[in-house]
């Protein structure tokens, strides 16, 4: 069973991506993020050609914002949008959904940015990473959580840790919030696969710094032990965030008992030109 995760950054936008990508790389369940479209509206525009590739779906939506999405071809049940006691800013967003695929319990994750450390959103992140804990912990215990969770784990997962200082995603309460999930005994099946490689699953547009694999890992797929096990291949298709139009993300794959394509991991393809900057040599575009 393949699972994927894509950060599609507007599912409308995506379309001319999206669907050529189902066909090329037939993942039997997808978790989108950043759909950015209403539940109705997703459904206008995808139940056609999901149905004609074999998928069910479901979408947790709220318009211009945020937007999460399941697509599954081994089932799709109990569906649940967001998770118990899950905070608001200030009303609940569409940020979580999970359901029934395949025998796991597979969600489909949004966190909040944060924005600036110490902020209200700061505060609120961490209240929604803290929630989504208390509900994982509850079981079951067959789980995937898949999605852009806003956090890099490491030093390692950023290109520069020097241009991230006084910037979200890296900061210590941020990274013990992720360590609280993985405390539950889950595992970051990319990184247990490629423990000391070069992975990135996304890159700011601006400054060329996709070209310059100057990015950050910050989409994940968090599994319990009994699935990791299972993990015949785990990588990034860097190809879908290569060429035209694409989104800022590239998924990240997930194989599970079988390998379709092979261990061919951890990016796909790799950089051509990968480096690592000195460091403090370089600063984040948002900073500037």
């Amino acid at each position: 069973m393949r699972i994927a995760t894509w950060n599609v950054n507007s599912a409308k936008q995506r379309v001319p991506r999206l669907l050529p990508w189902l066909d090329q790389r037939r993942p039997d369940v997808v978790c989108l993020q950043e759909t950015k479209l209403t539940e109705d509206a997703f459904a206008e525009l995808f139940a056609q050609p999901l149905a004609e590739r074999g998928y069910e779906f479901a979408s947790n939506g709220q318009g211009q914002w945020n937007g999460v999405a399941l697509l599954s071809k081994v089932g799709l049940a109990d569906v649940e949008r967001g998770f118990p006691d899950m905070p608001g800013f200030p009303e609940p967003e569409a940020r979580a959904i999970s359901a029934d695929c395949g025998g796991i319990r597979v969600h489909s994750l949004y966190v909040p940015n944060g924005r600036v450390p110490d902020s209200d959103h700061y505060r609120y992140k961490l209240d929604w990473l803290a929630a989504l804990r208390t509900s994982v912990a509850a079981g079951p215990t067959r789980v995937a959580l898949c999605g852009d969770l806003n956090i890099a784990p490491a030093d390692a997962d950023v290109f520069d840790p020097d241009a991230y200082i006084g910037q979200t995603h890296v900061t210590p309460p941020e990274r013990s919030a992720l360590q609280g999930l993985l405390d539950l005994g889950l595992h970051d099946v990319v990184r247990d696969r490629w423990p000391t490689e070069r992975v990135f699953s996304y890159w700011d547009y601006r400054a060329g710094m996709f070209h310059q694999d100057l990015g950050m890992r910050i989409d994940l797929v968090l599994t319990d032990e009994a699935t990791a096990s299972r993990v015949a291949a785990a990588w990034v298709d860097r190809q879908a965030r290569k060429g035209t139009g694409p989104s800022d993300h590239a998924p990240v794959m997930i194989d599970l008992d079988e390998a379709p394509d092979g261990d061919i991991g951890p990016v796909v393809p790799p950089p051509s030109a990968a480096r690592t900057p000195r460091r403090g040599a370089r600063k984040l575009p948002q900073s500037r």
